[in-house]
């Protein structure tokens, strides 16, 4: 149950990191508001995972996972670079991700 907390927790910090684009700097208040909501709920899954998985791992995975989707959305959403270097890197960040699920033993 921990690494799907984990899971939902990382796409929570996807969205409050797209969230500070949409913010303008913490300037507009609805975009605003819904991006510290999506914080608030990204950092108290987090904790909850940490109670039974070790927080390197969990820590590693979470921000993994939100570097990796708010990276994907930057290129659909905001036209950043998409070539093909930067997406191997995101890859390799991908492959962190799985191999740390793997080697704590979670499922």
């Amino acid at each position: 149950m921990s690494w799907y907390l984990l899971g939902i927790a990382g796409l929570f910090e996807i969205a409050w990191a797209v969230g500070l684009e949409y913010s303008e700097g913490l300037t507009r208040p609805v975009p605003t508001a819904a991006t510290v909501v999506a914080l608030v709920i990204s950092m108290v899954l987090l904790a909850k995972a940490v109670e039974s998985l070790p927080v390197g791992t969990a820590y590693a995975v979470w921000t993994g996972i939100g570097a990796v989707g708010t990276a994907a959305l930057g290129i659909v959403l905001f036209d950043e670079s998409g070539d093909p270097l930067r997406i191997a890197f995101i890859g390799l960040i991908v492959v962190g991700i799985v191999g740390l699920n793997l080697s704590s033993g979670g499922h």
